[in-house]
């Protein structure tokens, strides 16, 4: 095992701003040992005072909150703010940034405390734009659902509420708060904990993070930390995803080296990381000290197996081969987190609805309604009905009808088709106001207008006000990261070799 370089002298002690990338850092920090020492430490109040907190507004109808778990989103800014010129050149930043988001995750900590998922939003999924106002230097986004935004743009446009607003909306996941901490928090957290280990399967040399490692082993500082977290273009495919795959690795050798050090039990080197992290740090207003302490005394003890780190899985975005939007099945990977609950078994369980897609009004929804099983009038009924809830019903209903034009009378299931993810919101709203109904996606619609296929087993649209079933399964969260390809904290540094191969 070899050891990192020094550090510049420059950088030793100085307190910067930027770009976040320490997700489980950030949260090891704030929850386990900020809230640790503050709760055992009255006279290091300073320090807890020195969190910037901002207040989180304007969020809109939001999903649903089932149990006691706790969601905290992560998050940071690519904002060159405050850098010199010298520490932007030392750092291989540069010196532009757009100050939307970079490492973007969702930490979700099971009702008992005795679990922990985080998920990953890759900064590239293009998700519906939804309304966010306008703040300081900020333009503001339009309630424009049908019109997709890349997710890291939205925290330029509306800072944390617009973020946390677009992340709640597209996963149906309550979210109770949210934590950044700046890039240079986490390369001076990292050096108080001892640094961390990384193990590279071959020589690496990446110019634009200035990462330079040979293959093997290596106990790393906090500048390399950096330089290994952004590392993108010249390793693998020089995807966001597989980066994502390799950070996670190294996350979970963080977490190891933190639960295994003693650090939690050392009172001076708990006040070097508090005072460091705590400079570096925004969190929402709602998050007290209380609240805080409350999160590390109950997440005191947990092992790194019980702890799982997960991909959103995605699929290329058709208009945007560069950039990516969210698969079909992170339908159940997002309930089974929203409801802690472990995924249904597809041979037993019917697949679960999706979790709504918020905010979108039932007259902005443009909709078509066939009639897909011959039943007289049955298209009529659904027209009427839809109506009088305020949806946009287009046309006179009509038959469906196969590939050759003529009528197609073999549906059972209600079919809902739409053209492209941009719809998708539009078709998650008319699927609440169905018992039950099938989302298919169709590129060859008409982009802006949801076919409704009325299916024989059709008899009424579902009760207003009323909710999807939950997933079935037992209490716990556990094996997602199984199911999802993703890994938990003891995963050996050795064995993320494919993410560096493409």
């Amino acid at each position: 095992m070899r050891e990192r370089r020094a550090q510049p002298r420059w950088f030793r002690g100085r307190r910067l701003a930027g770009l976040s990338v320490g997700g489980w850092l950030a949260v090891i920090v704030a929850v386990l040992v900020v809230a640790g020492t503050l709760g055992a430490y009255v006279k290091y109040r300073a320090v807890w005072d020195s969190i910037r907190r901002v207040s989180v507004t304007d969020l809109g109808k939001r999903p649903a909150k089932y149990n006691t778990a706790l969601n905290i989103l992560v998050f940071g800014s690519d904002s060159r703010a405050g850098l010199t010129p010298q520490e932007q050149v030392a750092l291989h930043v540069g010196h532009d940034g757009c100050g939307c988001s970079d490492t973007l995750m969702v930490l979700h900590i099971s009702p008992g405390r005795g679990e922990v998922t985080i998920l990953n939003l890759p900064r590239d999924t293009m998700v519906p734009t939804y309304q966010c106002n306008a703040g300081p230097g900020q333009s503001g986004q339009p309630d424009d659902p049908g019109v997709m935004v890349q997710i890291n743009q939205t925290l330029q446009h509306g800072g944390p509420s617009c973020l946390w607003k677009t992340v709640e909306q597209t996963t149906g996941i309550y979210l109770d708060h949210f934590i950044e901490l700046s890039f240079t928090g986490v390369v001076k957290v990292v050096n108080d904990v001892g640094g961390v280990n990384v193990c590279v399967p071959f020589d690496l040399n990446d110019p634009n993070s200035g990462l330079v490692l040979d293959s093997g082993e290596h106990h790393i500082d906090g500048l390399t930390f950096l330089e290994f977290w952004r590392a993108r273009y010249t390793i693998g495919n020089g995807s966001d995803l597989e980066r994502i795959e390799r950070d996670d690795f190294l996350l979970a050798q963080v977490l190891k080296g933190v639960l295994h050090s003693g650090l939690l039990s050392s009172p001076p080197k708990l006040l070097s990381v508090v005072s460091d992290a705590a400079a570096a740090m925004t969190t929402d207003s709602g998050l007290s000290a209380s609240d805080m302490l409350t999160i590390a005394r109950s997440l005191h003890g947990i092992a790194s197996k019980d702890v799982q780190f997960i991909e959103a899985p995605t699929i290329p975005y058709p208009p945007a081969p560069a950039q990516v939007e969210l698969a079909p099945q992170d339908t159940q990977l997002f309930r089974a987190i929203a409801h802690d609950a472990t995924l249904p078994k597809p041979a037993r369980t019917r697949r679960p609805r999706s979790p709504p897609v918020l905010d979108i009004s039932p007259s902005k929804v443009r909709v078509q309604v066939l009639n897909g099983s011959g039943i007289a009038g049955v298209a009529s009924q659904a027209s009427t009905a839809l109506t009088s809830r305020g949806f946009d019903v287009v046309g006179t209903p009509s038959d469906a009808t196969t590939a050759s034009g003529t009528p197609d009378y073999s549906y059972t299931t209600s079919v809902i088709r739409y053209a492209s993810a941009a719809d998708l919101p539009a078709a998650e709203t008319l699927k609440k106001e169905l018992s039950s109904a099938t989302l298919r996606k169709d590129a060859s619609l008409t982009p802006g207008t949801i076919d409704l296929i009325i299916g024989s087993s059709f008899t009424a649209l579902a009760p207003q006000g009323s909710s999807p079933p939950s997933p079935s399964g037992s209490p716990s969260i556990k094996g997602l990261a199984h199911s999802y390809g993703g890994i938990t904290g003891n995963a050996s540094c050795q064995s993320d070799s494919g993410a560096f191969t493409g």
